[in-house]
C-alpha cells in the first residue's frame, strides 16, 4: 500500500526534483517506509511506501528490463504470483517479488489488457519513455482512489489531490458545482471533484495522457445475469467464493501483522471467521453507541483476542476538523470518526493491514433502502408476490400506491415502483428544494439528481433486470467509491495502515451478479443467502442480525451545549455567508439543539463542508506533529 504522485511537463528537473519531494512528502502518511522519485525533461515521478509485499526490494518506481518503462503502484494484487509465473514462462525477467512490477511485465505483455488480469484492488500509473505516454487505472470497485488535473501545462495524478497543492503550476480553486449535490448525498459525487478542474478517475477505468490529450476508457462494469439455481446451490457458490477471497486477500511476506475488524455486524464477523487473525479491533463510544461488547463476546466465543477502545466524546469530536484534512473532499458520513479511530487503535497494537467487511451490501442486497421498510412479515411476503407481476402492470399498479395512505404502502411502493422514481442511494439529507432554500443563489447550481443518476438507470433500461439489482448497481457506482471506499482508503492511510476489503472482489462479484435477487433480498430479511452462507461459521444471532452501520453520537452532540456552541460558532462566522443564508442556518442549529426539530443530518453535512473548507482554502493547514489541536483551532478561530 502506498502513494503515488506524478506530473508531465516540460520544466527542468532540477525544479521537477525539489517539487516532486514536496509533493510526496504532503502524503507521507500513505507511506512512511519508504520512498522513491524519478524526473527527467518530461515527467515526475514520486513514491511513499507502506511496505507488505518483498519488504526489501520492492521500492518504486520499478523499472522494466531494458529501462523503457517505470510503474508507481498503489494497491494489492491477489494473483500476482499465478500472473508472474504467467509472465516468467513468456520470457519476462523479474528483479523482484512485489506485486507492482507484475503489472509492469503485464502491461509489456499485453497492453492496457492488463487490467482485466488483476484481481485485487489498485491505481496505477506507467510512463513510457519511448512514447512520451502515461497510462494509468483504477481498480474495478474503486477501492483505490487515483485523481487528476490538467493545469497551467502541467498534467497532474495521484493518490491524493493535496499532493498538488504545493505546485506552483496548480490552481486552487471551489468547484461550486459540487455543493449543492454533495448537500443531497452527503459525499462528493460529481466527477470533477471539490477543487475545480480536478477529477476523479471512476472505478472500472483507465486512461492515457500523451502529447496533452487525456482519453478514458471503461474496461469492467457489473453485469446482473441471474442463474437458474436453487437456495442452496446460491448459498455454496457464495460460501465457496467468499472463503477463497479471505484467503487470497490475507497474504503478506513473514512478520507483517494482518488483523480484522470486528462489529456486531454479519460482514465483518463472517471475514473473522473465516480468516482467525491473532488480533481483532472494535471500536465504540458510550452503552447507546457502542458494539465493543457483541464483538469481545463473538471473539470469545470463536477462541479470538479481541482489542477494542471507547472513545470520549471529546477526543472524537475534536478530531473531526483532522479527518477532514485527510478526506481530501467533505464527507458528511458520520462513521468517519469511529474508523479513524479504529485505524489508529490498530496502528497503535502494531499492525500494518486489516480486513474488513466493506462490499456485502451492495453485491448482496443488504440495504433496508432497497425496500425493507416496514417489520410485518405479512406485508412483506404480499409484497414478495406483488413483484411476480409483470413489469408494466407493477408499474402501474405502484403508481395508484403513491399518495395512499395504510399501513405497509411504503413498503410496497418501494419495491413495485421503478427505481428510478424511488432511489438515490444510501443518503438523502437535503432535497434539492431544501439546499436551494440555504444556499446563496451563486451557489445553487450543479448537476441534478437526474443528471447524476439517470445515466446509470439508462445503462440498465434496456436489461432485464429487477428494480433491486438496479439499486444495487447505483450504489456500486455512486455511494460505493463515492463514499464507502474513499472513507475506507483515506481513514486508514492517514494511519498508514491498510484496508483490505474480500468482499468487495471482482470473483466475489461474478457470484453475488448471478445470484437471483429472491435468494437475496426477500420477506424473511436483507441479503439472505449471504446470511445464510454466513450462519455456517457463525452463530445465527450474529448472522441474522440487523444491519447497524457504525453507530456515532452526531445527535447527542448537537443537543449538548459544549458542542452545539463549537458548531454554532463556525456557523457565526463571516465566511460562511458566502455560501448559505446565515440566519436560516442559524436558526436550524438552535432549534435541533432545543429539541424542535431533528435536524442532525442537515447541521452535520454543512458543519463538515464549513470545517473542509476552513482548513483548506482559509488557513491553508497542514498537519505537523500537533495534528488534531491544530486542525480544530483552525476550525474554530474566527476569521
Amino acid at each position: 500500500m502506498c502513494g503515488i504522485v506524478a506530473f508531465v511537463d516540460n520544466e527542468k528537473p532540477q525544479i521537477k526534483d525539489q517539487l516532486i519531494q514536496k509533493m510526496k512528502d504532503r502524503i507521507i502518511h500513505r507511506g512512511p517506509d519508504a520512498e522513491g522519485q524519478y524526473v527527467d525533461d518530461d515527467v515526475a515521478l514520486g513514491f511513499r511506501r507502506l511496505s507488505f509485499i518483498d519488504v526489501k526490494s520492492g521500492n518504486q518506481p520499478i523499472f522494466n528490463e531494458d529501462s523503457s518503462k517505470a510503474i508507481e503502484f498503489n494497491g494489492e494484487i491477489y494473483n500476482f504470483e499465478e500472473l508472474r509465473e504467467e509472465l516468467i514462462s513468456k520470457g519476462h525477467t523479474f528483479k523482484t517479488h512485489a506485486d507492482t512490477e507484475v503489472i509492469l511485465h503485464g502491461y509489456e505483455e499485453w497492453g492496457k489488457d492488463v487490467v482485466n488480469k488483476l484481481r485485487g484492488m489498485f491505481g496505477f500509473v506507467i510512463w513510457d519513455f519511448k512514447t512520451k505516454e502515461m497510462f494509468g487505472a483504477r481498480d474495478h470497485f474503486g477501492i483505490k482512489p487515483l485523481y487528476y488535473a490538467k493545469m497551467n501545462g502541467t498534467f497532474f495524478v495521484g493518490s491524493e489531490i493535496k499532493a498538488f497543492l504545493d505546485h506552483p503550476n496548480f490552481k486552487k480553486e471551489l468547484n461550486k458545482e459540487a455543493l449543492k449535490p454533495y448537500m443531497t448525498f452527503q459525499y462528493p459525487v460529481t466527477q470533477e471533484t471539490f477543487f475545480k478542474g480536478v477529477y476523479r478517475l471512476p472505478e472500472g477505468h483507465y486512461f492515457t495522457y500523451k502529447d496533452g490529450q487525456f482519453e478514458m476508457t471503461q474496461y469492467w462494469d457489473e453485469n446482473f445475469e441471474p442463474e437458474d439455481e436453487t437456495f442452496d446451490e446460491a448459498v455454496n457458490k457464495i460460501d465457496e467464493v467468499v472463503k477463497n477471497s479471505v484467503k487470497a486477500h490475507t497474504f503478506a511476506d513473514k512478520g507483517i501483522k494482518v488483523g480484522s475488524f470486528l462489529s456486531a455486524g454479519v460482514d465483518s464477523s463472517l471475514v473473522t471467521a473465516l480468516m482467525r487473525p491473532d488480533n481483532t479491533f472494535s471500536i465504540g463510544f458510550d452503552s447507546t453507541y457502542d458494539e465493543t461488547k457483541q464483538a469481545r463476546e463473538l471473539a470469545a466465543k470463536m477462541g479470538l483476542k479481541n482489542t477494542d477502545e471507547k472513545l470520549t466524546n471529546e477526543e472524537a469530536f475534536h478530531a473531526f476538523p483532522m479527518i477532514q484534512y485527510y478526506l481530501d473532499e467533505p464527507d458528511s458520513n458520520p462513521s468517519v470518526v469511529p474508523l479513524y479511530f479504529l485505524n489508529k487503535l490498530a496502528k497503535d497494537n502494531g499492525y500494518k493491514a486489516l480486513l474488513s467487511g466493506e462490499g456485502a451490501d451492495e453485491l448482496f442486497a443488504g440495504y433496508i433502502d432497497y425496500g425493507f421498510n416496514t417489520k410485518v412479515k405479512f406485508i412483506r411476503w404480499v409484497t414478495d408476490q406483488l413483484k411476480k407481476m409483470p413489469r408494466e402492470r407493477r408499474y402501474k399498479f405502484a403508481k395508484w400506491l403513491d399518495g395512499k395512505h395504510f399501513h405497509g404502502q411504503e413498503h410496497m411502493y418501494r419495491n413495485l415502483a421503478p427505481a428510478r422514481d424511488t432511489f438515490i442511494g444510501q443518503a438523502y439529507i437535503f432535497s434539492p428544494e431544501e439546499a436551494a432554500d440555504y444556499l446563496q443563489p451563486e451557489f445553487d447550481c450543479g448537476p441534478s439528481i437526474a443528471d447524476i443518476l439517470n445515466p446509470l438507470f439508462d445503462k440498465m433500461e434496456d436489461k432485464d433486470i429487477d428494480e433491486v439489482a438496479k439499486k444495487q448497481y447505483v450504489d456500486l457506482h455512486r455511494f460505493m467509491p463515492g463514499d464507502i471506499c474513499l472513507k475506507a482508503d483515506k481513514m486508514s492511510m492517514a494511519n498508514s495502515v491498510e484496508i483490505r476489503v474480500p468482499l468487495l472482489d471482482k470473483e466475489v462479484m461474478k457470484v453475488a451478479e448471478t445470484t437471483p435477487t429472491k435468494y437475496l433480498f426477500n420477506y424473511k430479511d436483507t441479503k439472505w443467502a449471504f446470511r445464510m452462507a454466513a450462519n455456517r461459521h457463525l452463530p445465527e444471532e450474529w448472522a441474522t442480525r440487523p444491519k447497524m452501520g457504525f453507530p456515532t453520537p452526531v445527535r447527542a452532540w448537537l443537543r449538548e451545549k459544549k458542542y452545539y456552541q463549537e458548531v454554532r460558532e463556525l456557523f457565526e462566522q463571516d465566511f460562511v455567508k458566502e455560501f448559505f443564508d446565515q440566519e436560516k442556518l442559524l436558526k436550524l442549529a438552535d432549534d435541533n439543539f432545543e429539541g424542535k426539530v431533528d435536524g442532525r443530518r442537515k447541521i452535520w453535512t454543512i458543519y463538515t463542508f464549513l470545517t473542509w473548507y476552513k482548513l483548506y482554502f482559509i488557513d491553508n493547514f497542514k498537519p505537523d506533529e500537533s495534528g488534531i489541536d491544530r486542525a480544530q483551532k483552525a476550525a474554530t478561530t474566527e476569521v
